[in-house]
């Protein structure tokens, strides 16, 4: 099922020549009129007529989250305020948040983005998608409102929190398919086991809309086994737009429309564009940005490029699962540990609950690192020495993955905190 066949199933070739065009005509006119990207690229000395074929866009200089906060709030605008018609603001960690606007045409484009994506997970005007993303200045609720409507479903825009007064509503109106993080839906689950609530009883939920946070092949057979949901992923950023591209049916990968955005992936080191298959940082360049242009713009989510064709008949890129971020990944004693590795190797353990902590800490000159596990109820037992063999298997298991040494905490389920947004998995006390 497509929304846009001509577009999605555009001969390969013809594709990269429309990709080409747009960005040739993207670059003209940021060098003429945008002091910023005119300066940029004079300093990497690279002018438009550079650009003569896709792969030329490797001369073009990068853009960095810095450069969205040194020029905060409006400076890297590229149409006057009076074309704005919406703003959007990211929830940084440090410095100036991020600051998005949008023009009609930007909307009209983010829209149509998730509309391909709904309708290639089976999403069709039947259906009652339960929006449980943020509302307001996060992205992620209107995104999905509005990509939803444009296929002709019903919108139950829930938001997050009052999460016993969402379940209630799922089932009186019969809502086939949610959109919210991993961790949120899980947290669902939790609260309906405790109101007596069985998804494949109580419900007609089908399908799961899962992002704003990295996930894992383990989390997904967690809650499609826990719930009876066929679960997809979800991708997208503040600054490209909001959530956007999904995976299709085939769940290989998810698709990146190529007259939208022109991926790459580099390595974060040398920089140097990486082919695909290759894991590294991605790099993206939104081609029909109007208010807030994106050129060669580093992510810092770490991924790599499917180029094979899709069974599902989509000619355009795929990404493989988004696996962390290049700047969020914590050292521990010169091993690079990424919080997706430790749950991706806690699912495997069949004792082991879907919520976990991890705690670094410096003691002296070595750093320490603890994984505060949630058991299944079942598992949790009062005799030590079966509690004491069960953590002494999580951290083998730990050490073989990781390649590192992990003390683990066993915690008996429901102690850990729950989250209605993203999760925080991660407490850095070095850096405190």
């Amino acid at each position: 099922m497509f929304w846009n066949e001509k577009i999605e199933c555009m001969p390969r070739e013809e594709l990269r020549k429309l990709q080409y065009e747009k960005l040739r005509a993207l670059i003209d006119n940021l060098y003429a009129n945008n002091a910023f990207y005119r300066k940029r690229m004079d300093e990497k000395g690279v002018k438009p007529e550079d650009i003569r074929c896709l792969e030329d866009i490797s001369k073009l200089p990068f853009m960095y989250k810095s450069d969205l906060r040194d020029y905060y709030p409006t400076g890297l605008f590229t149409v006057p305020n009076t074309d704005i018609v919406r703003y959007h603001v990211s929830s940084g960690t440090t410095g100036k948040p991020t600051l998005v606007g949008y023009t009609q045409h930007d909307i009209g484009y983010w829209s149509e983005a998730l509309a391909r994506s709904l309708t290639s997970i089976g999403i069709t005007k039947d259906d009652i998608i339960q929006v449980s993303y943020g509302y307001g200045l996060f992205t992620g609720g209107l995104g999905l409102h509005y990509g939803a409507e444009a296929v002709g479903a019903t919108v139950l825009p829930s938001g997050t929190g009052g999460t016993e007064r969402q379940l209630e509503l799922m089932k009186d109106l019969g809502v086939t398919a949610i959109a919210c993080t991993p961790s949120y839906l899980i947290h669902m689950s939790t609260i309906a086991k405790k109101m007596g609530v069985d998804f494949r009883r109580d419900t007609k939920l089908r399908t799961a809309i899962l992002g704003a946070e990295p996930w894992t092949e383990g989390m997904r057979r967690h809650i499609e086994e826990d719930m009876g949901v066929k679960a997809f992923d979800i991708y997208g950023t503040s600054e490209q737009a909001g959530p956007m591209f999904t995976e299709c049916m085939e769940r290989d990968g998810i698709h990146i429309p190529g007259d939208i955005m022109y991926v790459e992936v580099i390595d974060p080191e040398t920089e140097e564009v990486l082919p695909a298959g290759q894991r590294g940082e991605l790099v993206v360049t939104m081609l029909q940005k109007e208010a807030f242009p994106l050129v060669r713009y580093r992510i810092k989510d770490l991924t790599y490029i499917i180029d094979e064709p899709c069974k599902c008949g989509r000619t355009s890129p795929r990404i493989g699962r988004i696996t962390g971020r290049s700047d969020d990944m914590l050292i521990i004693r010169g091993i690079n540990v990424f919080p997706s590795q430790v749950e991706h190797t806690l699912m495997q353990i069949p004792e082991v609950g879907d919520q976990y902590m991890i705690i670094v800490d410096r003691e002296g000159a070595l750093d320490h690192m603890t994984v505060q596990v949630e058991l299944k109820p079942e598992a949790f037992s009062d005799k030590m020495e079966d509690m004491m063999e069960l953590k002494r298997r999580i951290e083998h298991e730990m050490k073989k993955y990781l390649n590192i040494a992990v003390d683990v905490d066993l915690k008996e389920h429901g102690t850990l905190p729950r989250f209605e947004g993203k999760a925080k998995r991660v407490i850095d006390n070095r850096v405190m």
